[in-house]
């Protein structure tokens, strides 16, 4: 890492990782920063997931080092790991509540190892990110009760509810409705523009990354604005291709580029 230089959230250094004989990712190299947002890109089975599983210590690198919030987690153990992850928040794809517990329960079960958060505290939490995601009056229900899209929802209040410094998404988006899946797009947006959260954020549907590269959250309105041609969102692009880095960059860049594997994530 650069001295003198802000420290990154994500850093990972000539990371490579197979299963059996078959590279999963390979060399792969890039930081994210504090307040930005990167978008990985790629076609099915390129690694984006398995990149994601590599950033929250559920895998661990064949070789390579992995910095997570200044901390190298590359072969780090559990015990000392679950302090990293109590600092980030993982949506996946499926949500992955727990059908037996209401919503409250769900979104508050990280507190039951966090001793150092009483209960008062913890339901003030809890009701305060439900509230964020538009869904306080659900505290009550089960999982089973509620739409698909109001379980993605319940899903990110879980994810936020400890207040993270990264975000980690696994296709957020994927088989919900158009309508579901903006909501959820100005959840994402919300979270990095209020909260100034670091994101990794895997998805398929290319419209969805523009539109987030493109979007700032307007309090006022509580919708999803598209800024001028020269604003920043702090968003960047990770293409995978087949385990490797096809392209890392900024939209202008990615808008540029004249590989045709690339290009497919452009038009």
């Amino acid at each position: 890492m650069n001295v003198g230089a802000p420290e990154p959230v994500i850093q990972f250094e000539n990371v490579t990782l197979s299963f059996g004989d078959k590279p999963a990712l390979e060399n792969i190299s890039f930081s994210l920063d504090r307040g930005e947002t990167m978008i990985l890109l790629g076609a099915t089975g390129s690694g984006k997931s398995v990149l994601l599983k590599l950033a929250m210590g559920l895998l661990a690198p064949d070789s390579g080092k992995i910095f997570v919030l200044g901390q190298d987690i590359s072969h780090m153990r559990d015990l000392d790991l679950f302090a990293v992850r109590q600092k980030i928040g993982m949506v996946f794809q499926e949500g992955a509540l727990f059908d037996s517990l209401k919503v409250g329960e769900n979104v508050g079960y990280v507190f039951e190892r966090m001793p150092e958060v009483n209960a008062a505290e913890a339901e003030r939490r809890v009701l305060e990110a439900l509230r964020f995601v538009g869904l306080e009056h659900t505290v009550g229900l089960f999982p089973s009760e509620l739409s698909g899209g109001m379980r993605r929802r319940v899903a990110i209040a879980r994810a936020i509810v400890a207040q993270p410094e990264l975000m980690l998404y696994d296709s957020p988006t994927a088989g919900l409705d158009p309508i579901t899946a903006k909501r959820i797009m100005t959840l994402i947006v919300k979270q990095r523009d209020l909260r100034q959260v670091s994101s990794l954020l895997v998805t398929h549907r290319v419209q969805d990354a523009w539109k987030l590269a493109l979007s700032y959250y307007d309090p006022q309105q509580d919708k999803l604005v598209t800024m001028s041609r020269n604003g920043d969102s702090k968003t960047s692009f990770l293409v995978l291709r087949e385990g490797e880095i096809a392209f890392v960059g900024s939209l202008s860049e990615l808008a540029g580029h004249t590989d045709s594997y690339v290009k497919k994530f452009v038009t």
